[in-house]
């Protein structure tokens, strides 16, 4: 297959890159010898960036999504029990790489900052010859880098982003997104908030200052308005805050009888344990006991509350303790490896990495424009959630979602923080679906497929 096979493609002069006003990438992503597109693979290696947070408030997420990407390039060198390779409902990948080429990778530290994320991945494919950038653990760092990896003509796969944005206005042609979103988790939560809390609520909301927890805002108020709750107030906190106190005082006299906690990583932990320290889950507003809600949960954020997130609802992307043969597959290779269960952001990363290989080899091509047309509309099956669908219009993929409830631990030593949430209800796939110009995602156009050089 070709370059001039690819109906996106568009040609570019002078050496610049679609989209960056002129800018100029180094003369050997032109080369001849790369046959038309960024960093083709000319030896016999491949290499992917992994760019994950490993300091900073979402650090914990993103050094388990680094664990899960080193354990997909073992099983696609043919290295290990080769995990979910072996319950994909593709059979293309066999253990010998990507192409029969080797798959090596770099990593950096996104710190949970758009810039220095953005400073990295360039690094990547500049220096390092990366062909696809992988992860994340924060909207806001997601959207900065799938905007570079379009403009340098890349794959982005990007990791756990629940922002509407990001498969919304922020789409790009050569993004792709596993992970669920904000309309997804509202979908799924408020069936289940209004069963256990009634439709006669006044919810607090303390949201994150940025893509993510705008959008994580307005979805579950959405949601949750729908059924007969109230939002009585929306207050904006700054990611990495540590104390939450003088956010969460003023909730005491505020008539609400809900809080709802839009924070994730560290800031969650946090949040959540100062919000029981101040009494909140103790107390009765309205004749009704006061409750919280977070609407996007890890296991890694349940494991450093403890005890607080008991009888706390949330949503999730995916667990270790689903039964299907896909999971249970995943579970094994990554506990043998690393000694306890994955988090959903592990799961999403090593799906993405085994997904853009899988893509690579349907379409014989490391053209980022070959291995979008590969990946847009694919259904597939076999890596947990149950059938799954790669939409072609926004990429965004629609699977089942998982409601999950905290609960205290069985007191299995080797389990500790890993088994205190419990699923409550597996919200099937066309209960979060959504039509490409639903209103909270309106304003965005993937564009064109940029293949680079």
């Amino acid at each position: 297959m070709t370059k001039t096979t690819y109906s996106r493609r568009r040609v570019l002069k002078t050496g610049a890159v679609a989209g960056t006003a002129g800018l100029m990438m180094p003369t050997y992503l032109r080369a001849a010898a790369h046959e038309g597109f960024t960093n083709a693979p000319t030896g016999d290696t491949v290499t992917i960036g992994f760019n994950v947070p490993q300091t900073g408030p979402y650090a914990e997420e993103g050094l388990d999504e680094l664990r899960a990407q080193e354990l997909a390039v073992q099983h696609l060198n043919g290295e290990g029990d080769g995990g979910m390779l072996n319950t994909f409902s593709q059979k293309n990948l066999d253990g010998t790489g990507i192409l029969g080429k080797k798959v090596q990778f770099v990593t950096g530290d996104t710190q949970t900052k758009s810039d220095v994320a953005r400073a990295s991945a360039q690094s990547m494919i500049q220096k390092d010859g990366c062909i696809m950038i992988n992860g994340g653990s924060s909207s806001g760092v997601a959207v900065a880098v799938q905007g570079l990896c379009q403009d340098a003509g890349v794959i982005f796969m990007a990791g756990l982003t629940h922002s509407n944005d990001t498969t919304g206005k922020d789409r790009k042609a050569n993004g792709f997104r596993h992970f669920f979103n904000g309309y997804m988790s509202g979908a799924a939560l408020a069936p289940v908030l209004q069963t256990a809390y009634g439709s006669d609520r006044r919810a607090y909301h303390l949201t994150a200052d940025y893509t993510w927890g705008w959008t994580q805002q307005e979805s579950i108020a959405a949601a949750t308005e729908a059924l007969g709750w109230e939002t009585t107030q929306n207050v904006l906190t700054p990611v990495g805050a540590g104390d939450f106190s003088s956010y969460i005082a003023p909730i005491l006299n505020s008539g609400a009888d809900v809080l709802v906690l839009n924070h994730y990583g560290g800031d969650m932990v946090n949040s959540l344990t100062q919000a029981v320290q101040f009494g909140l889950k103790d107390k009765q507003v309205n004749g009704k006991n006061f409750e919280i809600v977070v609407p996007l949960y890890s296991e890694l954020m349940a494991k450093g509350a403890g005890a607080n997130i008991e009888g706390v609802y949330g949503s999730m992307n995916w667990n270790w303790q689903l039964e299907d043969e896909g999971t249970k597959a995943f579970v094994k290779s990554f506990g043998e490896k690393y000694g306890f269960p994955p988090s959903n952001a592990a799961h999403t990363c090593y799906v993405q990495t085994l997904l853009y290989a899988d893509a690579v080899t349907r379409a014989g091509s490391f053209n980022p424009c070959a291995v979008v047309e590969a990946l847009e509309d694919f259904e597939f099956s076999g890596m947990g959630n149950g059938d799954v669908l790669y939409r072609g219009a926004d990429h965004q993929c629609f699977k089942d979602v998982l409601v999950m409830q905290g609960v205290a631990g069985s007191g299995n030593a080797n389990m500790v923080g890993y088994d205190t949430l419990s699923l409550v209800e597996l919200t099937p796939r066309a209960q979060v679906e959504y039509e490409p110009d639903h209103p909270m995602f309106a304003g965005g156009s993937l564009g064109e497929c940029n293949p680079g050089a």
